[in-house]
């Protein structure tokens, strides 16, 4: 019989693709949002007061994994809080509606000069970080998660992702500035959230993607962008989730420098296998199933992932927060069973 692992030496363990127990199963939280309604009223955290207080961020983070949810933790709960700390303005939301950009900064990717260097100090910047050093107190065999937007999905935020795919073609080396701010302004909070105690970091990528903005571009922008961020970050397991169809540039993902590699409910489990022979695949159970169907459902799609090979299982994208804890409960079940 295989010795029983912690949560946090299971992740690092699948992650690298050493022997485990059993694989994990988590939601790193961040654009691939782990919170939903059943949990915060459980846990008396609401949206949206808790995107602005670390201690009802750490107490919902933990009150999932305590319900035999997700076997980690994860922060924040949007993809907004590097886009706003450079500039761009964000609606709130409400309790089921994430927060969200509402005006970008820029008419141009020239305009460099009006993106604010990222203060760890001040905003949801700083409460990330609290609630991660709170988190750090609770209990240390569970893996925190901490998370970054991708750098492309920050640039489509603080200039309209339309403008920023032209200025993409016609002004490249300009382009190519603007993503170096904001890598630099990501590496800065990832170091950061590493710094206040967070085991692993995933970088998640809705826009930078092969299918928005063709295989060239996605090496020459996205994959760039991703490894000098990921290279100047110190941590035990770095993990990338990119959106989307993924076979124009199945060749390409291996390049990125990654532990793991989570991917969407319309890419084959097999088919990511087969190009991405480098890192553990994480994924990719749908969050639309997860969401809206029965439990039987869950597990018959958990099953099926599991005996296709994936290493981590995982949620393939955001969960909406109508999703039932049970849909969520019954996906650690069943990987606990196997």
């Amino acid at each position: 019989m295989k010795q029983k692992m912690t949560q946090k030496l299971r992740l690092s363990a699948a992650a690298k693709k050493q022997p485990v127990d059993r694989p994990p199963c988590i939601c790193p939280g961040g654009m691939m949002n782990m919170m939903f309604a059943d949990i915060m009223e459980q846990a008396g955290c609401l949206w949206p007061e808790t995107h602005n207080d670390a201690k009802k961020m750490a107490e919902l983070a933990y009150a999932l994994n305590q319900a035999d949810g997700f076997e980690n933790y994860g922060v924040p709960f949007c993809m907004t809080v590097e886009a706003e700390a450079m500039g761009a303005t964000v609606n709130m939301g409400n309790r089921l509606c994430e927060p969200h950009v509402v005006e970008s900064l820029l008419t141009s990717c020239v305009q460099i000069e009006k993106i604010k260097p990222l203060d760890l100090q001040t905003g949801r910047v700083a409460t990330v970080l609290d609630a991660i050093t709170i988190l750090k107190g609770k209990n240390p065999a569970v893996p925190i998660i901490g998370n970054l937007t991708g750098p492309i999905s920050v640039a489509g935020t603080l200039l309209d992702m339309s403008l920023l795919l032209r200025e993409f073609r016609k002004f490249p080396a300009d382009a190519q500035r603007y993503l170096d701010i904001i890598c630099d302004n990501l590496i800065v909070f990832g170091k950061a959230q590493i710094e206040a105690g967070a085991d692993a970091i995933c970088i998640s990528e809705p826009s930078g993607t092969g299918e928005i903005l063709g295989p060239q571009n996605f090496a020459n922008f996205t994959v760039n962008c991703l490894n000098k961020i990921l290279d100047e970050l110190n941590v035990s397991v770095k993990i990338v989730h990119i959106c989307g169809r993924l076979k124009s540039v199945y060749d390409i993902i291996p390049q990125i420098h990654c532990d793991a590699f989570s991917f969407d409910a319309v890419v084959p489990i097999a088919e990511i296998k087969k190009h991405v022979t480098t890192h553990a695949v994480m994924g990719n159970i749908s969050t639309f199933a997860l969401g809206s169907m029965q439990p039987e459902k869950i597990a018959s799609l958990v099953s099926g992932a599991l005996t296709q090979g994936v290493d981590i299982v995982a949620p393939a994208c955001g969960l909406s927060t109508t999703t039932p804890l049970v849909n969520v409960q019954t996906m650690v079940d069943v990987t606990r069973t196997i």
